[in-house]
């Protein structure tokens, strides 16, 4: 079969890589079983020296007892001399008389001159009579039988003392006590014990060597072997590189580094898969609502985005169009405050099912928020009006009721729509004009639909009155702040406090005046900037009252504030916030600022140096709405923050709501395994604590403990407060 020159060059690659992979993995094996890297192991010195120190103690101990034994036969060497001399001395002829010494001072000269012997007594055996002394006179003395078998070595070894019985003479009838000089005993000992040491440290130095050999090559080596494949897990446990054992026997220690193998890949394997379904989790969690699984407005803007960049590449005579439709369920509202949310979701979950059934593939189908809902619908030569695809929606919400839990809701709805490339050619700016539709719509009575017009602009126009309002209201000091309690689930105590604005807008009504929703301002504050300068008043109004309240309540409890994405990308947020600590000397550790995920996403090299800068202040950080947004796990390692603050949506639902549960289950694990608190907000009953409780959430706040409070309530409150959840009924 013929290879073409591509797969030849491939194959060749795939041999030359083969090649260099093995020749390193036995360069790597040569490294670690190498001669010289056993003997640098600490293990491998501290071995020897147990073997050798064990050895050469068991050598002086034998050493110990031998020694005595050789030193007695010296001392009978020496008496086998002189018993020789004395022999040699007493004349070969018998004598009968007995009564006389068989040695006569003629003799004894010559013996004191040829022999060691210093001293020499001798005695009748019959009647153990002295029949002469000669020399030094001896210490042992015979007096009776028993005294034959006396023998004396001086305290200093200057000299020895034996009998020599008649048995020891050839049967001559005398015993003698001989005294010889034994002052080279002590040198023959030092002599011995030297030679013997000089044997004992070789015998230990090869026995060690042998023993070594074979340990390095059964023990050591293999253990070698298995630290290092434990530190390459160790130092990268997802993808450890391991070398294949060089080890042939089979025996505990290499059974022992098979096993460690096999844990190591199959930890390897389960961090993958670990890593892996997080990955994907957070991805739904970022694009695709959880209750319904259609794209959220994340991916709605994304595809918007693809098409839209697709169409400024495609030719100018065949322009492509798309229909984008915002639809918001009427009074929605009322049917989850009279039915439950239970009821309310399995009617959101059909209405996004049956929209998505009744438009074709290429059509984009998602939910922005909680009943509302986005299409984006490439235009064709059948369906060529915008207005076309709203009337069909609209037909297919009003077509038939919804059968939810054995009840029909006859759901009515009103739609925005506007036209890509229309109505605008930036995505944000088309879907933005459907809203505003959508708005009219909603204005003019609801259950109808509204295309976009420039005619729109008054609510344009509306807006700009609303940010005129909020400039005037910050420059009159209108603008306040309330405090809703934290608490930590483990003790009850009270660790902090979020701070919320709040805004009275003062009018010339009975009442002075009514509160502005956050909710309305804080968007139009956002888009026109205004948000920075309210953002760095509430973080110095916020950090003011913290340390007035850690004075009035005598308790040091944390103020989180939350800051804005315009606040976090336009201002010098870490300046700012040094500069209010210095001036307001609240303790660092009691300011936490919660940023939103989407608030940093845009720029991750600039979210991580701030927020790493702030963090070096000494403040706490918090992901705030976490679940809502997106955040990849490699960029969330990277983030120094403290605290993950679950949505309030998912706290809610997660009682009746499985994919819910499992969404707050899954942050705090996430937040667990990151070394992180987790702070679940919108927790409105005891079986929402009992929940979290359960699920090892470290911390709560929401309306089951206190609605949002102004200062001196907050302050009272803190004061009165037992310390105990359990008596919030």
């Amino acid at each position: 079969m013929a290879v073409s020159i591509t797969e030849k060059n491939l194959l060749g690659t795939n041999t030359v890589g083969l090649s260099k992979e093995k020749s390193a993995q036995k360069r790597a094996k040569t490294s670690i079983l190498s001669t010289g890297k056993i003997w640098r192991s600490p293990i491998s010195w501290k071995i020897t020296l147990a073997v050798f120190a064990t050895i050469l103690t068991v050598q002086v101990g034998i050493f110990g007892f031998t020694i005595q034994g050789h030193e007695q036969g010296i001392l009978d060497r020496m008496k086998q001399e002189a018993r020789i001399g004395i022999m040699q001395a007493i004349p070969a002829e018998e004598n009968t008389a007995f009564m006389q010494s068989p040695i006569d001072k003629t003799e004894w000269s010559q013996l004191s001159n040829s022999t060691k012997i210093v001293g020499l007594t001798v005695y009748n055996s019959h009647d153990l009579l002295m029949l002469e002394n000669y020399g030094d006179s001896p210490i042992v003395q015979i007096h009776q039988a028993q005294d034959i078998t006396k023998t004396y070595w001086s305290a200093d070894g200057s000299f020895y003392e034996f009998t020599l019985r008649p048995f020891e003479l050839n049967a001559r009838p005398y015993i003698i006590v001989a005294r010889v000089a034994s002052t080279n005993v002590l040198d023959e000992k030092i002599e011995y014990a030297k030679q013997r040491m000089i044997i004992f440290f070789l015998m230990a130095s090869f026995v060690t060597s042998v023993l070594m050999l074979a340990l390095s090559r059964w023990l050591l080596e293999p253990i070698l072997f298995l630290r290092q494949s434990l530190l390459s897990a160790a130092n990268d446990a997802e993808n450890p590189h391991l070398i294949e054992p060089p080890f042939k026997t089979k025996d505990e220690i290499t059974q022992s580094i098979n096993i460690a193998h096999s844990l190591i890949l199959e930890n390897a394997k389960n961090i993958k898969k670990i890593k892996s379904a997080a990955q994907d989790q957070i991805y739904n969690l970022a694009y695709f609502d959880q209750l319904t699984f259609l794209p959220n407005r994340t991916l709605f803007l994304q595809k918007l985005t693809e098409f839209t960049a697709g169409e400024a590449q495609s030719d100018e005579d065949h322009v492509r169009r798309a229909a984008i439709i915002i639809l918001d369920l009427d009074h929605f509202k009322d049917i989850n405050d009279s039915m439950g949310h239970n009821v309310g979701d399995a009617l959101l979950k059909a209405v996004g099912k049956r929209l998505r059934a009744a438009l074709p593939e290429t059509a984009v189908v998602a939910r922005l928020s909680e009943d509302e809902y986005a299409v984006m619908m490439p235009l064709s030569s059948s369906i060529n009006n915008s207005v076309d695809v709203a009337e069909r929606i609209l037909r297919v919400i009003r077509m038939e009721p919804f059968k939810v839990f054995n009840e029909n809701f006859q759901i009515r709805a009103s739609i925005g729509v506007s036209t890509y490339p229309d109505h605008g050619h930036d995505p944000n700016q088309v879907l933005k004009n459907a809203d505003i539709a959508l708005n009219r719509a909603k204005e003019e009575g609801r259950d109808t639909l509204k295309e976009y017009t420039a005619d729109f602009d008054r609510a344009v126009q509306q807006r700009f009155q609303m940010l005129r309002d909020l400039r005037d209201a910050m420059e009159q000091d209108q603008l306040e702040l309330y405090f809703q309690p934290q608490f930590d689930l483990t003790n009850g105590e009270i660790i902090g406090a979020e701070a919320l604005l709040r805004w009275f807008k003062q009018d010339n009504s009975k009442e002075g005046g009514s509160f502005i929703s956050p909710a309305v301002f804080i968007p139009i504050a956002e888009q026109s900037g205004l948000i920075v300068p309210i953002g760095e008043w509430v973080m110095r109004k916020a950090c003011e009252q913290a340390m007035k309240w850690k004075t009035e309540t005598g308790r040091d409890i944390r103020v989180a504030i939350n800051v804005s994405g315009a606040q976090f990308q336009q201002s010098d947020l870490v300046a700012f916030t040094k500069q209010v600590l210095e001036e307001t000397s609240v303790p660092p550790h009691l300011v936490e600022l919660e940023v939103t995920e989407s608030a940093f996403m845009d720029d991750i090299d600039h979210t991580v140096l701030t927020l790493k800068a702030l963090h070096a202040l000494g403040v706490e950080l918090a992901i705030d709405d976490f679940g809502t947004g997106y955040s990849s796990l490699s960029y969330l390692r990277q983030f120094p923050i403290d605290r993950l603050k679950i949505d309030q949506s998912f706290i809610r639902n997660a009682l009746n709501d499985v994919n819910d549960a499992s969404i707050t289950r899954t942050i705090i694990t996430l937040g667990r395994s990151l070394g992180l608190k987790v702070i679940a907000e919108g927790v409105e009953t005891k079986e929402h604590e009992a929940f979290l409780v359960d699920e090892g959430c470290d911390e709560v706040q929401g309306f089951r403990y206190s609605k949002p409070i102004p200062y001196d309530d907050f302050v009272a409150y803190v004061n009165k407060y037992s310390g105990k959840l359990a008596d919030f009924s």
